[in-house]
């Protein structure tokens, strides 16, 4: 295994992330961050209280669960672990920006983007990741991005945070 993101670059990262976000989206008013469900959650809400930090302003977040809209439901052998999805605000009319913690073949983002799109219609849609590592299998391609990370399909990306694995890192491992 191999850190790639300790504790403090991934602070770095995401500080540049929110800026660049604050950037391509002004005025903020309209803005809304939407983390994919679980890491992506916890990436959103940190982006949202840098954006703050940075603007005075408070961009409403919420959590997305895409579990019953992935197109390999038939392909696993059991059934998908649904989360909570939870967007208390409009998002007709909005620019939303879908926050994951690693882009891999966008199998996830298109899922995403159908759950997003039953729930409302967003002026614009954007997505940011933590970790792009490639091996695209559609057409996605993120707009913010904290590191590329080019993989072999035989590497694994770890992302681990503060709320879910008590310890802020990205790690590489051999499969």
């Amino acid at each position: 295994m191999t850190i790639i993101l300790n504790a403090e670059a991934m602070q770095r990262v995401l500080s540049r992330m929110a800026h660049e976000i604050v950037e391509q989206n002004d005025p903020i008013e309209g803005l809304i961050l939407i983390g994919l469900q679980t890491r992506g959650v916890f990436l959103a809400r940190r982006l949202a209280s840098r954006i703050r930090e940075a603007t005075g302003r408070d961009p409403p977040t919420g959590s997305l669960d895409i579990s019953m809209y992935r197109d390999d439901l038939n392909l696993r052998g059991s059934p998908p672990t649904v989360k909570h999805t939870d967007i208390a605000f409009a998002v007709d009319d909005k620019s939303a920006v879908l926050v994951d913690d690693v882009l891999f073949t966008g199998r996830s983002v298109r899922a995403a983007l159908d759950a997003l799109t039953d729930i409302g219609r967003p002026r614009r849609i954007q997505l940011a990741v933590l970790i792009d590592r490639g091996h695209r299998e559609l057409p996605i391609r993120p707009d913010y991005v904290g590191k590329n990370m080019p993989t072999s399909c035989r590497e694994q990306i770890q992302v681990r945070m503060k709320e879910e694995d008590g310890v802020d890192e990205v790690a590489i491992e051999k499969l």
